[in-house]
């Protein structure tokens, strides 16, 4: 069967052009792989309006929400957020009931057709944590089931409590209960492939359910075409200009780059300039942390920025700093790549595994000591040696192109092709036809 024959029924809870993070990537896969296969999309009633305007001609379904739920979602807000921070592990533990609505009215209005055959496969993107049942499953007896990409779980790095504890790793126990959540195991066994979304999430599912060939590791994040750009930058003026893009959280790791930029030599400082683009509930912090450390002359806070305008701040960078001790997925580092920059990053989580030696530079989190020291180092060398800058420009770009969100699209669709050929290779009733 050619790859446009197919029909393909997409769970993506959270899909939306208008949202960052989850609810985007959701849209890019459901963009591109819709330019490959007949695809009907289901997902939440709240992302209507952004798709109507940007997808009006493809077959949608969207699931409302109950009036409950809705008082429910404002309820969990109030209870989770604490002195502006979200307390995360708490509201995913709280928000389950409200993916659980969703997740049984998918199954109760197509569980029929999905038994029926209609689908060549079911293929569920969102929630990508790895935690979630997906009650559909139950009813992909003669069709596959595909799960992710999922990521997450990964582990607070040990000498670095006092972040966690910002973070409310303390509610972290709350992530076991997912073991208990009716149906999560079978979702995992039911799967013809899952996918998951780092080292780390592929090392946990497949000690915990034992899932053989049928697991796989796939990044989860995507580039769009318009952050690539030809070629190496082309240096102007005498100043380096750094870069970071993030949420302004503890975890993310902002102070840490600040700490480490005072460390430098005069010499090297003088000719560096940092921007800092996004929002969050540390800020006033570390505006204070950059008067304290004599930064103010060469640090910009430019706060939040709509995602479809950031490639203007990677085209104008030279370098990308991203010290986040505990990153699933990491986007930005795969945009700062396309837009040519070396990376430098903490070793930690999925943002690590999209680089190699030649794109830019690691760091283990032995401590937070060395964590900034080490990071100082790299700038400084980044910072001095244009000759180095410019070869992992290069090879950031090259390495990139295999995270173009259209790629990635190609490798799913093959991806649905194997598991069919799979099917019909182990059942020999099909076999004959």
């Amino acid at each position: 069967m050619s790859a446009d024959q197919l029909k393909v029924l997409l769970l993506i809870e959270q899909c939306n052009p208008d949202l960052p993070s989850v609810p985007s990537v959701g849209y890019q896969y459901f963009r591109t792989i819709c330019e490959q296969v007949n695809a009907t999309l289901i997902t939440h009633e709240r992302n209507r309006d952004a798709l109507e305007r940007v997808a009006p001609d493809q077959e949608i379904f969207y699931i409302a929400e109950s009036r409950l739920m809705r008082r429910y979602y404002h309820l969990v807000e109030r209870l989770t957020i604490i002195n502006k921070r979200v307390n995360w592990p708490l509201y995913n533990a709280l928000t389950y009931l409200l993916y659980e609505e969703f997740n049984h009215r998918v199954y109760r209005l197509f569980q029929s057709d999905v038994r029926r055959g209609k689908y060549d496969i079911v293929h569920a993107i969102t929630p990508m944590m790895p935690r979630y049942p997906v009650k559909l499953a139950q009813a992909c007896g003669k069709t596959p089931f595909v799960l992710g990409p999922v990521n997450g779980g990964v582990p607070f790095p040990k000498g670095f409590g006092a972040i966690a504890r910002q973070e409310f790793s303390y509610f972290n126990f709350l992530r076991g209960l997912g073991l208990l959540l009716p149906g999560y195991r079978d979702t995992y066994q039911k799967a013809d492939r899952v996918l998951a979304g780092s080292s780390y999430t592929f090392g946990m599912l497949q000690k915990r359910f034992h899932l053989g060939d049928r697991l796989q590791l796939f990044y989860e994040n995507g580039i769009p075409t318009e952050f690539f750009r030809p070629g190496a930058k082309q240096e102007k003026g005498d100043r380096i200009h750094l870069l970071f893009v993030g949420r302004l959280v503890p975890y993310k790791g902002a102070d840490i780059l600040l700490e480490a930029l005072a460390k430098i030599k005069p010499f090297a400082l003088s000719k560096t300039r940092l921007t800092i683009v996004g929002d969050g509930a540390e800020r006033k912090h570390l505006q204070w942390l950059t008067q304290r450390l004599g930064l103010q002359e060469i640090v910009d806070f430019v706060g939040w920025v709509p995602h479809q305008e950031t490639h203007r701040y990677y085209s104008r960078a030279d370098i990308f700093c991203f010290p986040s001790i505990r990153e699933f997925g990491g986007a930005v580092v795969l945009e700062a790549m396309a837009a040519g920059l070396p990376c430098i990053v903490a070793d930690n989580g999925g943002i690590a595994e999209y680089m190699t030696p030649d794109t830019g530079f690691t760091i283990a989190l032995h401590s937070r000591d060395y964590l900034v020291s080490t990071l100082a180092e790299k700038i400084q060398l980044l910072v001095e040696d244009e000759a180095l800058r410019s070869r992992f420009s290069q090879n950031a770009i090259a390495h990139a192109r295999q995270f173009e969100w259209e790629h990635k699209a190609e490798q799913i669709v093959a991806l649905y092709q194997d598991v069919l050929a799979e099917r019909r290779v182990f059942s020999p009733a099909e076999a004959l036809i």
